[in-house]
């Protein structure tokens, strides 16, 4: 039987704003920097509908405002028109985050009729041939067009999510113009996060310095450009910027996500910290687990935080950024980020930049699930 612990809370602690549904592990993508953990959920262990309308519900108590209605490929499932209604039966604002190749105008609008409020839409790169070999799918960037346009026509707010690497970064330009083409109201442009499977294929994946300086600058024009027609969220990757991002807006402060088979994570990467237990909605409560569950407490706020974050003047600016990547780089998750420049081991992170991006990929170089 599934307990209902149900806590005061705590007089720090806030309520969640928003919380990532991943609906399923499934996608008919193998991108090679995928958010999905190595090991995918099978679809036996996937929540079903009523378990995500009754995790909906527990989420808009808490005080979720919206949902990101993630994966792998959310539109895989057969039910997610019920998993929308419910999402709106609880209150709770809907995004859809989307590959877009399966989504069809019928389905589309089937998902408006649930109460579907946004739509986000990714694109691998405006070439269509680089697109389609990064997403490994034949003319699925002809697809995502497609759905894009649909998206707009049926008056449907429109994000376009472009995941930015050495492979594409140099057509930035070009992704910029063709999401304003697409009519998207906003961009976002996503530079690759180095754990799971990006960690695998970094060297693929890292940028050289000059790119990202010419992508800085172009990134930095359009915003101006673009500005009240389009908004643009870009940041300079992690591995090259001077002190680490407030990542998440620090680990279970105000979001979290909710796995295939339930596992309640205080970020979507969460589950690469190995030796991290983290629970379930299948045998705790939301309430339970945002105010006392072990894993959430534990990097939350500064109290956790080893020299030099703890001394540090800019500790309650970033928290002590990304406890993932952190993890993936020193095999501790509470060490300091070493991306920031007083990391004892950020000249580990300068290093591993030069290697990387210094690398041809050979032919086939990239690791799929």
């Amino acid at each position: 039987m599934a307990k209902t612990e149900v806590q005061t809370a705590k007089p720090s602690l806030e309520s969640p704003l928003a919380m990532l549904a991943e609906l399923t592990h499934r996608c008919p993508l193998q991108c090679p920097y995928c958010s999905n953990p190595t090991a995918l959920s099978p679809r036996s262990d996937e929540l079903n509908a009523a378990e995500w309308a009754k995790v909906l519900s527990q989420a808009a108590a808490l005080g979720v405002l919206q949902v990101h209605l993630s994966g792998g490929e959310p539109t895989a499932r057969k039910d997610l028109a019920e998993i929308i209604a419910a999402a709106r039966k609880a209150g709770i604002y809907t995004n859809l985050i989307t590959s877009g190749v399966l989504l069809s105008h019928k389905r589309l609008e089937q998902y408006q009729d649930a109460g579907l409020d946004h739509v986000q839409i990714s694109i691998q790169d405006s070439d269509a041939e680089n697109a389609d070999h990064i997403g490994n799918y034949a003319n699925g960037h002809a697809r995502k067009l497609e759905a894009a346009r649909m998206v707009r026509a049926l008056g449907l707010p429109l994000t376009i999510n472009a995941v930015v690497h050495r492979q594409n970064l140099d057509h930035l330009s070009e992704i910029i113009a063709l999401a304003d083409a697409l009519d998207a109201q906003r961009l976002e442009i996503a530079n690759v996060q180095y754990y799971g499977w990006a960690l695998k294929n970094r060297t693929a994946l890292m940028p050289t310095r000059e790119q990202v300086e010419r992508a800085t600058a172009v990134a930095t024009a359009a915003i101006e450009e673009y500005r009240g027609r389009m908004a643009i969220d870009y940041v300079v990757p992690d591995y090259y910027a001077r002190r680490p991002k407030r990542c998440m807006d620090g680990w279970g402060s105000r979001y979290f996500a909710v796995s295939p088979r339930g596992l309640v994570l205080p970020c979507h990467a969460a589950e690469t910290i190995t030796g991290m237990a983290f629970s379930s909605v299948r045998d705790h409560s939301l309430e339970w687990i945002w105010r006392d569950d072990p894993a959430f407490n534990r990097f939350r706020g500064t109290g956790w935080m080893p020299e030099p974050c703890r001394s540090c003047a800019f500790k309650e600016k970033d928290l002590g950024g990304c406890r993932c990547q952190a993890f993936a780089l020193t095999g501790d998750a509470a060490a300091t980020d070493p991306v920031c420049e007083f990391s004892p081991r950020h000249e580990e992170v300068a290093a591993l930049v030069a290697a990387d991006s210094a690398l041809i990929a050979p032919p086939g170089y990239l690791y799929r699930h």
